[in-house]
């Protein structure tokens, strides 16, 4: 059973990793086929608990404001050019966000970014746009919402969102933007978690959102079906490290919601660490069995293991990719 420091309402981490919850239920692994049987639609599990869970209300500086509870970690800089929001959400919450958003002030919403494409972030789109929202976002993360999208790794496909809900303003790999007397700063990673993903920054207020280049204590799902790898999430938390300092306040996509310059480098160590574990493995001819058997994560699995990429999956992931 998942302690509820890490529920799955209070944490809304991405869909493509639920199925893990029906492996520790079973007390066995499952792989990603049968967990989607075992949990009888994991599109619907995710919803039903996104439909209930609270939303809370982290206020950070600079009139920026970090909201828990909906997918992955929202992000919503206030002001007089109106609420602009980082990432959406589940459409599901949208009475539970509607009044999370209205506590914060009058202004209307008028401009989201999607950091990158999957359904925990984009979900809410459309009845933002419908809201007044303008829908800003990479490139990539356009063409994925725009159709069919398949990820293998949980054998599911994403339908495309409805026209309303597409981004209507992309860019390649950097965008500015000063909205209620604040810069944001967008820029593009290339292959990460996947390859749609962007940082989002406030430099006045040394704010900075890595959405899903950053779980914060634990391990993440890297997606490789829509270009994701474990070399992407290290370089990515390279990048992030150097765009950081010790003062910074660190909005994680998912875990415990905001983090710290330490517990970034402790993320990077982790990957990095267990990558190489895993491609010694490799190299020595070892299957992805006889991997996952010789326990290359155990030295983290105490701080990272115990959610629902558990140390097995999460080899196995790292496995694809080295």
């Amino acid at each position: 059973m998942i302690s509820r420091q890490h529920s799955i309402s209070r944490r809304g981490f991405c869909l493509c990793c639920i199925g893990g919850a029906a492996s520790a239920a079973a007390g066995a692994w499952l792989t990603p086929r049968q967990a989607f049987a075992e949990a009888r639609g994991i599109v619907s599990m995710i919803k039903d608990s996104a439909a209930s869970a609270p939303i809370v209300t982290h206020k950070l500086r600079g009139n920026i404001c970090a909201l828990e509870g909906s997918g992955g970690t929202v992000a919503v800089l206030t002001g007089p050019d109106g609420k602009v929001l980082i990432d959406a959400g589940i459409a599901v919450s949208r009475p539970q966000m509607t009044k999370a958003l209205a506590e914060l002030g009058a202004e209307p919403i008028t401009h989201l970014i999607n950091t990158h494409w999957h359904f925990d972030h984009t979900d809410g789109n459309a009845w933002l746009n419908a809201a007044g929202a303008k829908i800003i976002a990479q490139d990539n993360t356009r063409k994925y919402l725009s159709q069919v999208q398949r990820v293998e790794e949980w054998d599911y496909n994403f339908l495309a969102l409805p026209p309303a809900g597409l981004p209507s303003e992309t860019f390649a790999d950097e965008r500015s933007l000063k909205l209620n007397g604040s810069t944001i700063a967008l820029k593009y990673y290339g292959p990460a978690h996947t390859d749609s993903d962007i940082s989002v920054t406030f430099p006045e207020a040394n704010v900075a959102h890595l959405a899903d280049t950053f779980w914060n204590g634990i391990y993440p799902f890297i997606d490789y079906s829509t270009g994701g790898s474990i070399d992407g999430m290290i370089a990515a938390s390279d990048a992030n490290l150097t765009a950081t300092n010790e003062e910074t306040i660190i909005i994680a996509g998912h875990g415990k919601a905001l983090g710290t310059r330490a517990e970034l480098r402790e993320f990077r160590d982790m990957l990095a660490g267990i990558r190489d574990n895993v491609a010694a493995l490799k190299k020595q001819g070892r299957s992805r069995d006889e991997t996952v058997a010789a326990k290359p994560t155990a030295a983290f699995d105490a701080k990272f293991g115990n959610f629902v990429i558990d140390p097995a999956f999460f080899t196995r992931l790292v496995y694809e990719g080295v």
